[in-house]
């Protein structure tokens, strides 16, 4: 079993889309986590812990992916990691929704999704 991946630029962007994530989940912590006026805490303050978690998991699923022995398994990993990239990019676009000043840079990682997702279709063509 191998742990580095074949795909090295997809793995890249992966690593680099946990990176960002992390760094805007930091940033819209501190904003999101003030509570209302009515008491109540923000609702989009636990999407800033989900595109952490999914972020996270695209690297390790990529790895999985390759190292399965059978084409049916490499495939059906792969459609997991492309389950993951919607739910990330879905998340990204509720917490833009959100009152919070780093609604530009959930627009960046989104434009980085979309390179990761054209990225993603050519890797799955050659699994």
């Amino acid at each position: 079993m191998r742990s580095k991946p074949r795909n090295k630029r997809l793995y890249k962007k992966a690593l680099e889309i946990f990176t960002l994530s992390r760094s805007i989940s930091n940033y819209l912590v501190h904003d999101l986590s003030t509570l209302q006026h009515n008491g109540n805490e923000n609702p989009h303050i636990y999407f800033t812990g989900d595109i952490i978690r999914q972020s996270d998991a695209l690297a390790p699923k990529i790895i999985k992916a390759e190292n399965q022995a059978y084409q049916d398994e490499r495939i059906k990993q792969a459609t997991s990691l492309i389950h993951i990239t919607n739910r990330l990019y879905k998340n990204c676009e509720r917490l833009e929704q959100s009152e919070s000043n780093g609604k530009e840079f959930l627009i960046l990682l989104r434009r980085e999704l979309r390179k990761f997702r054209r990225l993603q279709r050519l890797w799955m063509m050659s699994l």
